[in-house]
């Protein structure tokens, strides 16, 4: 799964030639205000833990997923996230990865908001691709900074009255080293998974989730009326999973957002980004 080494270079070369062409932003934020970045929305589920298991009052989970902070993607976009978040007032927020394109630097483009989309119980993040790709600890730095827990291989607890219940935050099953053992080791009776792709899915192997939430695939980001995406992602998963609501055997149900932010081109087509709002019951 994981990128070579003999493929990162031209990666980093193909990305250098597109931050020249997209003008260093200027072209995405031109796409911002023609509409090209979709029109951010809220997209809200409720979840069940099923009979005879209550937590003290539901708790509300916002996720917000692949904000590519950098030529692609407008700064604007992050305002009118934060705007989402603070109308919503969830109780916590989990962020999905891939907070950067091209360079870890761009993540400044991100700091006012992790700042300052503050929720009662904290702000828990996994990293995705794109930040490994370009930069894991100075993206991981800027996190922590920011007041952010990044979680690789690990859980932790909420704080009472929500302590039987914790996130789990597993290592991305393409560039990172994950392992689901780690991720769930001593984990409380209620887990909610965090990962930054579906694909993350088929290495969880008995391990049991009452939540799980994943981005990576945009929802395809460039989509026909029909819903046919214009590029496939990569990965069985996140076909399998592209956008949406799937109920996996054994466990509780698996979300996986369209994202915020565009990657590769300043462009989203019938793939409208979106935060969600979990309500576990």
């Amino acid at each position: 799964m994981r990128l070579s080494k003999h493929h990162r270079p031209f990666r980093h070369a193909t990305e250098r030639v597109l931050d020249i062409l997209l003008l260093k932003g200027r072209v995405a934020r031109l796409s911002w205000r023609l509409g090209g970045h979709g029109r951010l929305g809220v997209t809200r589920h409720e979840v069940d833990l099923g009979h005879g298991r209550r937590l003290a009052r539901p708790l509300r989970i916002a996720f917000a997923s692949d904000f590519h902070a950098g030529p692609t993607t407008a700064p604007a976009i992050f305002d009118a996230l934060l705007e989402h978040v603070r109308r919503e007032r969830p109780d916590l927020l989990l962020l999905g990865g891939d907070y950067i394109s091209f360079d870890a630097a761009n993540i400044g483009a991100l700091r006012a908001f992790l700042e300052q989309a503050r929720t009662p119980l904290g702000t828990y993040a996994v990293l995705g691709n794109h930040d490994v790709w370009n930069g894991r600890e100075e993206v991981s730095r800027a996190l922590a900074a920011a007041g952010v827990e990044v979680l690789v291989n690990r859980n932790v607890a909420l704080p009472p009255p929500f302590d039987e219940v914790s996130i789990c935050g597993m290592d991305d099953p393409w560039t990172g080293q994950p392992s689901s053992e780690a991720t769930f080791a001593g984990a409380g009776p209620v887990r909610i998974c965090l990962m930054h792709s579906p694909d993350g899915i088929s290495l969880l192997g008995e391990q049991r989730f009452d939540l799980a939430l994943a981005g990576h695939t945009h929802g395809g980001q460039i989509v026909s009326r029909q819903g046919t995406p214009l590029k496939q992602p990569s990965g069985r998963g996140s076909r399998l999973y592209p956008q949406g609501r799937f109920d996996i055997a054994g466990n509780g149900p698996l979300f996986v957002g369209r994202g915020i932010g565009c990657a590769g081109i300043p462009l989203r087509l019938h793939a409208d980004p979106e935060l969600l709002i979990c309500t576990l019951r």
